[in-house]
């Protein structure tokens, strides 16, 4: 809005001298070697609470889809993956049209009850009617690998989640061995 004398009158303009002399919530020069106040140190939180930044990541917990879901194996084995990586058709890893790059998800098989957990790494599928694409090992852990595809549900899990839920599986699997 361009200034008037109504404007000028009830909003007057702003200078430093206004804002040193506010008070209470104004900044003063800090004193050379005396630490900063930080807002961590006002709220009472800790370094030693914090999260590692390993276990950051993109949080879609609350997403859930149904749908038809496909793998891919060989012909990509190698490629790189919208992220930059490699493609691992050993590894348990997906590609999803919307999930961001690096968020968890479990996939479940409803037809036997088989679930997995895979990481997303790449952007797909582009086949009509398909809602995820998976790796050939998340594919062998579902059963579906023979069939091609299979009707599946998504559940997006946060970080901690999916460490807990592949740390259990890996439990189980070796339980499954002896």
């Amino acid at each position: 809005m361009p200034p008037n004398a109504a404007n000028e009158a009830s909003n007057p303009p702003l200078s430093t001298k206004s804002a040193q002399a506010g008070g209470a919530g104004t900044f003063a020069p800090q004193a050379f070697g005396t630490p900063a106040a930080s807002a961590s140190a006002a709220s009472g939180t800790s370094l030693a609470d914090a999260q590692p930044l390993s276990e950051t990541g993109p949080n879609v917990a609350g997403y859930h889809e149904t749908g038809r879901a496909s793998w891919y194996g060989r012909f990509f084995h190698g490629r790189r993956t919208a992220n930059g990586e490699r493609y691992d058709m050993h590894a348990l890893t997906a590609a999803h049209r919307t999930l961001p790059l690096g968020s968890y998800v479990k996939v479940t098989n409803p037809a036997n009850d088989s679930s997995v957990i895979v990481r997303i790494n790449d952007r797909g599928p582009f086949a009509r009617g398909r809602v995820i694409d998976l790796s050939l090992a998340a594919a062998t852990a579902l059963h579906m690998q023979r069939a091609g595809t299979a009707r599946v549900q998504i559940e997006g899990l946060t970080q901690q989640q999916a460490k807990a839920e592949r740390a259990e599986m890996l439990a189980s699997n070796s339980n499954d061995v002896k």
